[in-house]
């Protein structure tokens, strides 16, 4: 057999002579021992060599021209032996530095539902590390990091149902259980023509991809929408407008009921210190269709915002549990700003002296207050009522 390895396919090549009678005797290319007599002698009995055959077994024990008849071929020179493994090491080192592919997170089932982005690491040409030490794929946190602050994540039929219909082109990719394809036919329809990704997956990867168990079948990765400037809502407000505004409400379950109830009556702009709290997917879960109908204002500067507003002829309305003007009483102005702070702290002071009208909700008394959301439903019900 030849030790030689043959170009970069590292497969050694292989060959078989016709010894003499009586016994193996060494190959005279290689100088190795050849096969046992007793196996050559089965094999001269099988079947006939046909002649062709028979030539090419001459040929192969005929020595080289230039060499005795009994001598070997000499083996390799160190530099040629040294040639072949640095080449058969080159490579090995060029197929383990090919980057890998995560199959299991561009099909969306691992923990995270944003794909790996991973490079693998450069090493020197001349290094003399080991081969068993492949490099493995480094994932690129900065690229992770922008586009997780550039999508989100969106669950739940309603909400994945009503962002299909307002804005389909913000989708970037999107899974399903079976059960609810049929009611997305549209969706995977639309999906296909554009070259958007989307698995069919079981209940399990469905959890992993969207990061809860109350997915309701179906997920999307989406483009988040940006926040619009102060000035520029007011450039288009109608003549009857209710923007609602939030002081530092940030739990995604109540600002998900809060978008809901502003769908339900008629509340387009909602002013909030981070806009991109309105695209978590636990509020869009939560609003069931509403986040689609409601356009986030931009109101860092919360203060700065509720000025500009009163400047363009909205009046500014405060709320509190304990004083301000019953809600059964109190007459809205088809054109404001309604605010409302968290439910531990209510309003910051300098945001409550900025009302020009303060409102309070009636009860027992038996509770401190209402949850935020529940609030918001029943003074925007109110307005509804007077100036629908």
């Amino acid at each position: 057999m030849n030790d030689e390895f043959k170009g970069k396919s590292g497969k050694v090549k292989v060959m078989y002579v016709r010894e003499e009678e009586g016994g193996s005797k060494p190959n005279p290319r290689t100088g190795k021992g050849g096969r046992p007599a007793a196996r050559q002698e089965d094999n001269r009995r099988s079947a006939p060599r046909s002649n062709r055959n028979n030539d090419e077994s001459d040929r192969a024990r005929a020595p080289r021209s230039g060499d005795d008849s009994g001598r070997s071929r000499a083996p390799r020179s160190s530099d040629d032996a040294g040639r072949g493994r640095r080449t058969d090491r080159n490579d090995r080192s060029e197929r383990s530095s090919r980057p890998e592919r995560n199959d299991r997170d561009d099909r969306g089932f691992s923990d995270s539902p944003w794909r790996t982005v991973s490079r693998p690491p450069v090493a020197a040409a001349d290094s003399p590390a080991d081969d068993a030490a492949d490099a493995k794929p480094v994932i690129d946190s900065e690229q992770i990091r922008r586009q997780r602050q550039e999508e989100t994540r969106v669950y739940g039929e309603n909400a994945c149902q009503a962002l299909f219909l307002s804005r389909p082109e913000s989708i970037v990719r999107a899974w399903f259980v079976q059960s609810v394809t049929p009611r997305f036919r549209e969706t995977l329809r639309w999906l296909a023509a554009n070259r958007k990704a989307y698995h069919v997956v079981e209940e399990a990867e469905l959890a992993k991809a969207s990061g809860t168990e109350h997915h309701g079948g179906v997920c999307f990765i989406i483009k988040k929408r940006s926040g619009m400037a102060v000035l520029e809502w007011l450039k288009k407000a109608e003549r009857k407008d209710c923007v609602l505004a939030l002081e530092d409400v940030s739990n995604p379950h109540n600002l998900g009921g809060i978008m809901r109830s502003c769908a339900h009556f008629g509340v387009k702009g909602l002013l909030v210190n981070d806009a991109s709290q309105l695209e978590s997917g636990a509020a869009v879960r939560t609003a069931e269709g509403g986040a689609e109908h409601v356009q986030a204002i931009n109101g860092e500067d919360f203060a700065a915002s509720l000025d500009a507003f009163r400047k363009a002829g909205y009046t500014i309305v405060t709320t509190s549990s304990h004083e301000g003007t019953p809600l059964a009483r109190a007459e809205l102005p088809a054109k404001m700003v309604l605010v409302l702070g968290q439910e531990r702290e209510g309003l910051s002071d300098s945001t409550f002296r900025q009302g020009e009208l303060n409102l309070s909700i009636g009860g027992t008394g038996n509770v401190e207050s209402l949850n935020v959301s529940v609030a918001t439903g029943i003074l925007l019900a109110e307005w509804w009522r007077q100036n629908a």
